[in-house]
């Protein structure tokens, strides 16, 4: 059988950050990021393959929804606190 779970968490970012794909720097804030992954089941073991990273950003009074390389999101927060 398999099947899907969704993860939620959120990343803090302390000055503007770009990730691939983006047009303009987005401004520094609280993120709530959603990770989606297929459940596999077998004989041994049950293991989970990631499907998707969904960043959700906030804006005018309307919430955008990016699909995000988390390599790229985790490049993106380790910039953000480098000196």
């Amino acid at each position: 059988m398999t099947g899907m779970r969704t993860t939620g968490s959120s990343v803090t970012f302390r000055s503007p950050f770009r990730l691939k794909g983006f047009k303009a720097p987005e401004p520094p804030g609280v993120y709530a990021v959603e990770t989606d992954e297929e459940v596999i089941e077998g004989n041994d073991r049950t293991t989970y393959v990631r499907v998707a990273t969904l960043l959700y950003i906030e804006a005018g009074g309307t919430i955008r929804t990016v699909t995000v390389d988390p390599a790229d999101l985790q490049a993106a927060l380790e910039r953000d606190v480098a000196p």
